[in-house]
C-alpha cells in the first residue's frame, strides 16, 4: 500500500485507508451502489454460475479483470503470485491485474462494474464485504468454500464471519493485518529494557524514563492515521464496543471510549508527544531515531527492513493499556463481482483463481501479512516470520462489524471525533458525544439505503 507519499509503505495505505470512507461519500458511492450495481433478472440475478468442484479448469480461454489496492511493499508479492498463476493456466485463464489506491478503488468499483469496465474478481477489506454484498455488487462463494473444505475452525472466527451477509458467504479471507508496537532498541537500552512494556503502567514508566535519558518526546500521538485505529484498540481494551449488534447505534461514546481517548490526549499533556503531529510525522520520526515507540500496521515491516538501515527496531503486540488484550485488525478478502457473474465461463475461471490464490498464503505471508488460516500460520516456513508472534492469541484481534456502509460512518464520525480531541479542539467526552450523534444519523440512513 503506498497510498501515501514515501517513505510510508504497506498494504493498506495510511492516508489511503483514512480516505476510504471520505472518498466513498464524496464520489457518491452509496448512490452508485444502490442505483446501478444491482443485478436484475436480465443480468442473471445473484446466480453465481456453475458450481465449483475444484480440479482443473476445462472451459474456453478467458481473461479475468482483477482489481486490488496492493500498491506498496506487498505489491511485488502479489504480482509474483499472479505471474505463477498465469504461467500455470497459460492458454486457458489470463488474469489482468489493475492496482489502484484503496481510496480510489472502492468508490470506482460500483460505477465501473455497472459499465462493464470493472473487475471480475477483486480483493477488498472485510468491512466492505457487507456493503457491496447488500447492493448485489458481489455474488456468493459458498461452493468455493465447500470445495476447499474451509471452515470456521481453521480461521480466526471474526475474519470468517465477516464474509457472511444475509446467510451467504461472499468472500474468502486471505490474511489478517493489525496494529503493532514498534520500538527503538537503542532507546530502550538507555533505560535498561530489552523488550517493550506490556501494560499501561510499565509503558508510562518507560516513557518517563526515556525523557530523563534525553529522548525529548518518545511517543508521538497522531490525530489522523493511525489515530482512529489506536482509539478503537484502546476502546476494546477498556471494555467498550463500537456499535450495537443490530447496527442501529454507535457505542464508542461510552465511558470506555472516553477513557481511551483521554489516554491518547494525556500523552500530549504529559509531554510524551508534541501537539498537532502532522500526517505521517510520527512514523517518519521513528524511522529517523527520534521516537522510541510508534504504533502502526504490520505492513510497515518490509519498509523498515528496506528503508531504515540505521535503526535497530523491534516489534510486538501493542501494550494492554485498558486491561483487556485487544488490537484493531482488518483482513483482505477475495470476492467475485456481479460483472464476472454475467459470463459463466468467467465465473468458473474466477473461482479457480480464488482457489489457487487461497492456497498461496505462505507466499503472501512474506509480504508482512498474517495468514488468516490457522493451519498456514503453523507452517514452519511461516511460523518464524516476525508478524506471526502477534497471532499467538487470536482472540486479541478485533474487527469492524459487518455493517453495510460502516466505512462512511467511521470516516464522517469516529475519525473526526478522535481528531477533534487529539487536536485539543474539544474535550474527549464532548468530541465523542458529538461524533456519536452524527454516527447514529448515518446508521439510520444506512438502514434505509442498504435494504435488499
Amino acid at each position: 500500500m503506498n497510498s501515501v507519499p514515501q517513505p510510508a509503505t504497506g498494504s493498506l495505505g495510511r492516508r489511503g485507508f483514512l480516505g476510504i470512507g471520505a472518498a466513498a461519500a464524496a464520489t457518491g458511492l452509496l448512490t452508485a451502489c444502490s442505483g446501478g450495481t444491482k443485478i436484475g433478472a436480465d443480468q442473471g440475478g445473484t446466480d453465481a454460475g456453475p458450481s465449483f468442484e475444484g480440479g482443473e479448469y476445462k472451459g474456453p480461454k478467458v481473461t479475468l479483470e482483477y482489481w486490488n489496492g496492493f500498491t506498496g511493499g506487498d505489491g511485488p508479492h502479489m504480482k509474483q503470485m499472479l505471474a505463477a498463476f498465469n504461467k500455470e493456466y497459460e492458454g486457458r485463464i489470463t488474469v489482468r491485474n489493475t492496482t489502484r489506491q484503496w481510496q480510489d478503488l472502492y468508490p470506482a468499483m460500483p460505477t465501473a462494474i455497472t459499465a462493464g469496465k470493472g473487475p471480475d474478481v477483486a480483493v477488498i477489506h472485510n468491512d466492505w464485504v457487507a456493503t457491496f454484498a447488500a447492493r448485489n455488487t458481489l455474488v456468493p462463494l459458498d461452493d468455493v468454500v465447500g470445495a476447499l473444505k474451509l471452515s470456521e475452525s481453521d480461521f480466526i472466527p471474526a475474519v470468517w464471519q465477516a464474509g457472511i451477509y444475509d446467510g451467504k458467504r461472499y468472500s474468502v479471507p486471505l490474511d489478517v493485518h493489525c496494529l503493532a508496537d514498534y520500538w527503538n532498541e537503542s532507546h530502550l537500552a538507555r533505560i535498561g529494557l530489552k523488550e517493550a512494556p506490556a501494560d499501561g503502567a510499565a509503558f508510562d514508566r518507560a516513557l518517563t524514563d526515556l525523557r530523563k535519558q534525553k529522548v525529548a518526546e518518545p511517543f508521538w500521538m497522531p490525530n489522523k492515521w493511525p489515530g482512529h485505529l489506536m482509539f478503537m484498540a484502546l476502546l476494546w481494551q477498556f471494555g467498550g464496543e463500537l456499535y450495537s449488534e443490530d447496527g442501529a447505534r454507535a457505542l464508542w461514546g461510552s465511558d470506555a471510549g472516553v477513557e481511551a481517548l483521554q489516554w491518547m490526549v494525556a500523552q500530549i499533556d504529559k509531554g510524551h508527544s508534541p501537539a498537532q503531529v502532522a500526517q505521517d510525522a510520527q512514523y517518519n520520526a521513528f524511522k529517523n531515531n527520534k521516537v522510541s515507540f510508534t504504533w502502526d500496521g504490520i505492513w510497515q515491516i518490509n519498509d523498515l527492513k528496506t528503508n531504515a538501515r540505521n535503526l535497530r527496531w523491534g516489534m510486538g503486540p501493542i501494550p494492554n493499556i485498558g486491561g483487556t488484550p485487544a488490537v484493531w485488525s482488518a483482513s483482505h478478502n477475495f470476492v467475485l463481482t456481479s460483472q464476472g457473474a454475467k459470463d459463466k465461463n468467467k465465473v468458473t475461471a474466477a473461482k479457480f483463481f480464488i482457489d489457487y490464490m487461497s492456497k498461496q498464503s505462505t507466499e503472501w505471508a512474506k509480504a508482512g501479512m498474517i495468514p488468516a488460516r490457522n493451519s498456514v500460520r503453523a507452517d514452519a516456513a511461516v511460523a518464524s516470520l516476525p508478524q506471526i508472534a502477534l497471532a499467538e492469541n487470536v482472540d486479541v484481534f478485533r474487527f469492524l462489524p459487518a455493517l453495510p456502509g460502516v466505512g462512511d460512518v467511521q470516516a464522517k464520525a469516529l475519525e473526526l471525533a478522535v481528531q477533534q480531541a487529539v487536536l485539543k479542539k474539544s474535550s474527549p467526552a464532548k468530541a465523542l458525544k458529538d461524533g456519536v450523534a452524527t454516527a447514529d444519523k448515518l446508521l439510520a440512513d444506512n438502514k434505509k439505503k442498504y435494504t435488499r
